[in-house]
């Protein structure tokens, strides 16, 4: 063999530390550690950044960038056979006008910054933990993603995620309530979150520099021209609600029930407030001496806190109410320590024959009756069930609680509530849900 060519023997072999040269491939060569240790090292110039002006001064390193050394692998994992194809390969990028060492960082820099929908999504979900109502809003959005876009984009890289593949998600075949079809078509509500908790997902993505361009998840402009809109295909579904004539009667009856379920569902009527609201209730949330309830922000719809004023009658419901040791809920259920049930409510109402009303249509009858029999301006009626005014420019100026006028409606309320009415000869109504 020439002495200045390498050969696989001779790489074998034990070498002095340094650098020993290919031989064959310019610039390539072994380096050996002290230790004994073995890597393959490409020595080049990379070629002058395309653009640059010509240097003035002529000479032989005039112009030229510095060396730069790149590591093409260890010995024995890389043979020389190998290491010269490496080392050949970065030649022909060289010549190229390419560096292959800032080539090489670039894949690296671009395999790192990879990530599936999946693990986005969770990244985001983990990034917003304090964002969301409560735990169990965070375990609906996951649920979603995985019940619907897991299965079609969970393992796709996020930048990767175009309409198609959005539209293929909104659209898959789905059955419920013994219908079959796309799922925008047939479940258009939890399609419409979905569609929005994955342009939430692929925001994320885009900031944290996992994709970029625009988000295939966006209504405006994008999918609202190939979907429906929702408002178009959603069934508006009504709370069937007691007309508000026979609410008296109801009360009454009511009262001679002694389940805490019962108590709750007179508490929920009184206070025109919806299941959640009156399950959850707490003990530390109600100031008995400011004939007050305060509900927090994270256990009401809009997220906002809301107080509301107790009549009499509620108090005086409440000081009836047994409370449980170490129990905070107003309204306990069968387990100890536990709350009360979702069907609770409703159980209370079909065992009084009235399977066909829903304690959140009593919401209604409240608004019907404040609506229609009362001098109680809307927006106070509003601010009681926690309504946003819809009108922006008269909720500017509406930014109180309107609290003692709130009082006042709920006293006429509780003092309704009480009257039975002997002309009570209506019937079930339907109304907008409140």
């Amino acid at each position: 063999m020439a002495a200045n060519k390498l050969t696989a023997k001779a790489v074998e072999g034990k070498l002095k530390p340094g650098f020993h040269s290919d031989g064959t491939v310019q610039g390539l060569g072994l380096t050996v550690g002290k230790s004994g240790s073995k890597s393959w090292v490409l020595r080049y110039v990379p070629p002058p950044q395309a653009g640059t002006a010509k240097p003035r001064t002529q000479g032989a390193t005039a112009g030229r960038n510095k060396p730069r050394a790149m590591g093409l692998g260890p010995f024995p994992a890389i043979s020389l056979s190998a290491a010269r194809d490496r080392a050949r390969e970065a030649r022909t990028q060289i010549a190229n006008g390419i560096d292959p060492l800032e080539e090489r960082r670039s894949r690296q820099n671009h395999i790192a910054r990879t990530i599936s929908f999946a693990d986005a999504a969770s990244a985001f979900l983990d990034a917003k933990e304090n964002g969301f109502k409560n735990a169990k809003h965070k375990q609906q959005w996951r649920n979603t993603l995985e019940a619907y876009a897991y299965p079609i984009i969970g393992n796709v890289d996020v930048a990767h995620i175009d309409t198609d593949l959005v539209l293929q998600v909104l659209q898959q075949e789905v059955t419920s309530k013994g219908q079959t079809g796309p799922l925008w078509n047939i479940i258009t509500e939890s399609g419409s979150r979905l569609r929005g908790r994955i342009e939430n997902v692929l925001a994320w993505a885009t900031v944290a520099k996992y994709r970029s361009g625009e988000n295939p998840a966006r209504w405006k402009g994008n999918l609202e021209m190939l979907l429906s809109a929702p408002a178009k295909l959603k069934k508006v579904k009504h709370h069937s609600a007691l007309p508000y004539p026979e609410i008296g009667a109801f009360m009454a009856e009511l009262k001679e029930r002694d389940a805490p379920a019962a108590r709750a569902l007179e508490f929920g009527i009184l206070t025109a407030t919806r299941s959640q609201e009156i399950r959850g209730a707490k003990w530390s949330e109600i100031d008995f001496k400011s004939k007050l309830w305060t509900i927090p922000g994270d256990r009401m719809k809009k997220e906002k806190e809301h107080e509301i004023p107790l009549s009499d009658a509620t108090i005086k419901l409440l000081e009836s109410v047994v409370r449980e040791d170490g129990n905070d809920l107003v309204f306990i259920g069968r387990s100890k320590g536990g709350g009360m049930s979702e069907n609770a409510l409703r159980n209370v109402m079909e065992r009084m024959g009235k399977s066909g009303i829903t304690q959140h249509g009593f919401r209604s009858s409240f608004r019907e009756w404040a609506g229609e029999t009362t001098s109680h301006p809307r927006e106070v009626i509003e601010h009681a069930l926690a309504h946003s005014l819809k009108d922006k420019a008269e909720a500017a100026y509406q930014r109180g609680t309107l609290l003692p006028k709130r009082r006042v409606l709920m006293d006429d309320w509780a003092e309704y509530c009480s009257t039975v009415r002997s002309d009570d000869n209506v019937v079930l109504m339907n109304v907008g849900s409140a």
